[in-house]
């Protein structure tokens, strides 16, 4: 892996688009097979991307799992309710597209579940990667993805972003 670089941006109806661009020799990551899109579990022991968001002043957060298979995972982790699998009227959205050097996801996280995060108008976004490699030596990996930043972050949230019915 050479690289990894990730895309926001708001979609027109108040969404959040993520685009992760992984850079490298694809063929030495194992990948998962391409799948429907549908939410299921254990993404995160697999190659996937990652997204936490949080609303600051709120230590409950959402965690997102996106699959180049197409696959998501959305979780609230709250302080009390522990994981709870979240179902959506509008469900995130993923598409993948692969070759032998690079691996480009998108996600489009809908605007109602940045609506029903905990805390004021501004979100908190932590970015990782988990990267499962096909040697038996390094087998899975796991990079938080940072931005330069003058202002830290708690808990490795690294971007605020403000919450909004548009941007």
């Amino acid at each position: 892996m050479r690289r990894i670089d990730v895309e926001l941006a708001s979609t027109p109806d108040g969404g959040l688009r993520i685009r992760y661009f992984l850079d490298g020799d694809v063929s030495a990551i194992a990948m998962p097979p391409m799948a429907p899109p549908r939410q299921t579990d254990g993404l995160w022991q697999h190659t996937c991307f990652e997204a936490f968001i949080g609303g600051q002043g709120s230590r409950a957060y959402c965690e997102f799992n996106f699959s180049p298979s197409t696959e998501w995972r959305p979780t609230f982790l709250g302080l009390s309710r522990g994981h709870v699998p979240i179902e959506y009227t509008n469900p995130p959205t993923v598409a993948a597209s692969i070759t032998e050097d690079r691996i480009a996801l998108e996600a489009v996280i809908p605007l109602e579940a940045l609506l029903a995060l905990p805390g004021d108008g501004t979100l908190l976004l932590g970015l990782a990667a988990v990267i499962e490699t096909r040697t038996a030596t390094c087998r899975t990996g796991r990079w938080h993805i940072a931005p330069k930043s003058p202002t830290p972050q708690p808990a490795g949230f690294v971007v605020e972003i403000e919450r909004a019915s548009t941007w």
